[in-house]
């Protein structure tokens, strides 16, 4: 078999990127890897995620490794990488050139309102905003085609948003990428139970209950910031 073609999608938290994972984890033709860079990430930067210790001694915290098992994946014809943005910490971004990229966006209120949950003071860096601005601008600058998915159109119509993005990957769409069954999937990261209760309920695309919620005052700073580079992904964002 041929080495996997790779959709590599850079997402950041609190977003539906698991539910993204589902769903192209239900075609049948492609594998998935869920944050593979996240162990590596804990060991860097030592921030004070739910079950850090457990997460660094289960992975390969080596990210050259990590990538080295990316690239030599021949399981399916394809292989969905979900990658957070900001464990891309001191990592040459020309390790994406050779992928097909997806960037996952959402209205980064919502995000830091459902993150702060978790984590109680994100930063700027912790939602990855910046940093999907930043390597999608790279692969702009050396001619690769990267493609935006923003949460809230994607959740108005998916089989339209989805259908789209297959077309700009050069893949066939599949009726399979919008249900799955309720549950865990063997291949979730061991961090599931921290992050994973209610994409475990669902069975298909749902908005997400945090949409309504109000945003925490001491992070009001940290969204304007964070907006601003929000705002200029979903320019180019598929629509509807």
């Amino acid at each position: 078999m041929n080495k996997s073609t790779i959709i590599h999608m850079i997402s950041g938290p609190r977003n539906i990127s698991t539910a993204m994972m589902y769903s192209f984890g239900n075609r049948t033709d492609c594998e998935i890897l869920d944050e593979p860079l996240y162990g590596y990430y804990l060991k860097e930067t030592d921030a004070d995620h739910p079950g850090k210790e457990e997460i660094i001694q289960s992975m390969d915290c080596d990210a050259t490794s990590v990538f080295d098992t990316i690239n030599n994946t021949q399981t399916q014809p394809y292989l969905f990488v979900k990658n957070m943005a900001h464990h891309f910490i001191g990592l040459d971004p020309k390790i994406t050139l050779g992928y097909k990229n997806v960037f996952l966006i959402r209205n980064t209120r919502q995000i830091l309102t459902s993150f702060s949950k978790v984590i109680k003071n994100p930063t700027l860096d912790d939602i990855g905003i910046k940093k999907e601005w930043e390597l999608f601008q790279y692969l702009c600058q050396h001619k690769k085609e990267a493609v935006i998915l923003d949460t809230g159109l994607l959740l108005e119509d998916p089989e339209s948003v989805l259908t789209q993005l297959c077309n700009r990957l050069g893949i066939s769409f599949q009726q399979e990428m919008l249900a799955w069954k309720a549950g865990p999937r063997t291949q979730d990261g061991i961090w599931a139970p921290y992050w994973y209760h209610n994409v475990h309920q669902t069975t298909g695309f749902k908005k997400q209950s945090s949409s309504v919620d109000p945003l925490p005052d001491h992070l009001i700073d940290v969204e304007k910031e964070a907006y601003f580079y929000y705002e200029k992904l979903l320019a180019s964002a598929i629509r509807p």
